[in-house]
């Protein structure tokens, strides 16, 4: 008799639950990587005339527009781990690409089922382990493939064998699809929705694309894109300015050769003159700044092309929506991984710690209950996972550090005790693309930049380390550097003060930290300090000029020198 109610009681309560989940709104969340703001209309930027984002941008227009939404490190893997955990990198373990997120710490996908989420991703995961915390996932192997797409699929059994960066991996439940990936996610993405999600239940969906990550590869139907188009260019590719400092141009600019990825032959190592079919317009008569200008039209052309197929591909999914009446009761969320760089400064891809490459896109469209509008209110990517939460009706988890900010999307009003500064740290020193490791702090008028210059294991500085200070007030493009103007000596010892804290909220201020010796080591930067961090330029100079790779000869911007 007792059992015999208990099974009555808990049937009622599974009933009970099913009824709640089925009254939460579906959450549909698309990012695309490196899609940056001044890519997308509503953003207001140069590009905007273009108008490069008419989906996303019909979605901004019946929702709120995040203004100052910001990535902890504008990479990947580790944005992707702050979202889906909530956490900053140092708690999470993915500072860096490569890093695994198990699935026992997938916290997001694992919260939403509790809540009673049909849950998906499907495309681009880039956390190495297979996201088995969702009910399906769909997701490309490591980066991925622009066309003809292998994806490691939820439930699937067969064995392949496949290119896997240079290497031939077997592995099973691994399908190919054809075509270009942009179509094949948004295709698969479909499919969930039609056929594969429990229609009893919300669904919760992460559609995330490749493009328009570098190289960039575009559907062919866009190859007549902008081609009679002339680009806008950034007023500070050319000239610089104040930008930077020591740390990011050498001791009288000796190192602008060997720090960031340019556009144009500035960094033989790393730039975009070296591939891409703009290559054939180049040629030895071309002064430096033609190459650049030629360069950088054949980089934007290439990767607003990919951008418009993402922007198509939502279009497949919105239509989607609406034909089945489900627009209104999903909360669609729209974002890129982290910002990037589209000639800014002459530097291309990402990592810096400066606005371009910080600065997130960050679009919610809920009918129901989120303003329409723009909020200045700063937000992290540690905040969206509990924010999604909160919509799901589920509380922030005590392990997360990051915060709903659903009540500033429902009233477009900043609560008095929200935060009033994002943290940012780049742990990967000189990988890839020549950045130099830093730690930062951004408040709606300054930031506070330290760029420490050295890989996460070691306690020296290979390149040298040096504060930057931008008034965003009075130079929103970072153009000058004010660190040595005494009238900022206030602000500069409070912004201080704050990112220690921020640095100890995070646990990334331990003394087992080897980095940390050298952050320490010229928290206090003066004379003596600056002495120091020039003998670290000059050393570099000398072992990148003992040791030029063959795209720097070829180029001759960089001479050999004979080893002592």
């Amino acid at each position: 008799m007792i059992t015999k109610l208990l099974k009555t009681l808990l049937c009622a309560a599974a009933a009970v639950g099913s009824i709640a989940a089925a009254e939460k709104p579906n959450i549909l969340f698309i990012m695309s990587d490196d899609h940056t703001s001044q890519a997308i209309g509503v953003y207001n930027s140069r590009l905007s005339p273009l108008n490069p984002t008419p989906t996303i941008d019909s979605i901004a227009r019946e929702g709120m527009v995040m203004e100052n939404a910001f990535t902890q490190n504008s990479i990947c893997t580790p944005s992707r781990a702050c979202i889906m955990t909530g956490q900053s990198s140092a708690v999470n373990g993915c500072p860096r690409l490569g890093s695994p997120l198990p699935p026992e710490r997938q916290y997001l996908a694992i919260e939403m089922g509790k809540a009673g989420y049909s849950t998906a991703v499907i495309g681009k995961w880039h956390l190495k382990e297979r996201p088995e915390a969702f009910d399906y996932y769909k997701v490309l192997p490591g980066q991925g493939l622009y066309f003809d797409p292998i994806f490691r699929e939820k439930g699937v059994d067969n064995e392949v064998t496949y290119d896997f960066h240079g290497k031939m991996v077997t592995e099973k439940g691994i399908v190919q699809m054809r075509g270009h990936s942009s179509d094949c996610i948004a295709g698969s993405s479909l499919e969930w929705l039609k056929n594969g999600r429990d229609k009893s239940r919300p669904f919760f969906l992460k559609m995330h694309f490749k493009a328009p990550h570098d190289l960039f590869q575009y559907a062919p139907r866009y190859a007549d894109y902008l081609a009679d188009v002339t680009i806008p260019e950034p007023e500070n590719m050319y000239d610089r300015g104040n930008h930077g400092s020591l740390a990011t141009r050498g001791e009288n600019d000796e190192l602008v050769h060997h720090l960031g990825a340019s556009i144009g032959r500035r960094n033989p190592h790393r730039n975009y003159i070296m591939a891409g079919e703009w290559k054939k317009t180049l040629n030895d008569s071309m002064t430096d700044e033609e190459i650049q200008s030629a360069a950088y039209q054949g980089y934007l052309k290439a990767y607003l092309r990919c951008v418009k197929g993402v922007d198509d591909n939502v279009k497949r999914v919105i239509d989607y929506l609406k034909a089945e009446g489900l627009y209104d009761n999903t909360v669609i969320i729209y974002t890129g991984d982290q910002g990037f760089y589209l000639g800014e400064h002459d530097y291309i891809d990402k990592r810096w710690p400066y606005e371009e490459s910080m600065r997130m896109p960050f679009i919610v469209r809920y009918p129901k209950s989120v303003k329409i509008g723009r909020s200045d209110a700063i937000v992290e990517n540690i905040d969206y996972a509990p924010t999604m939460l909160d919509f799901a009706d589920v509380e922030t988890p005590d392990y997360m550090h990051g915060k709903s900010f659903r009540s500033i999307l429902e009233t477009g009003v900043e609560p008095d005790n929200w935060k009033q500064s994002a943290y940012y740290h780049y742990w990967q020193h000189m990988h890839a693309h020549d950045n130099p490791a830093c730690i930062a702090i951004r408040t709606k008028r300054y930031k506070l930049i330290l760029f420490y210059g050295t890989w996460m294991s070691m306690d020296t500085p290979t390149t040298p380390p040096a504060w930057e200070l931008y008034d965003l007030k009075l130079d929103p493009k970072e153009n000058n550097n004010v660190i040595d103007n005494p009238e900022y000596a206030e602000v500069i010892e409070r912004l201080k003060k704050e990112l220690k804290g921020l640095r100890a909220q995070y646990q990334e201020d331990g003394a087992n930290i080897p980095f940390n010796k050298v952050i320490d080591e010229y928290w206090d930067y003066g004379p003596e300090e600056r002495a120091k961090a020039v003998k670290i330029s000059n050393e570099y100079l000398k072992l990148r000029e003992s040791n030029p790779t063959e795209k720097e000869l070829a180029q001759g911007r960089v001479k050999k020198t004979k080893k002592k």
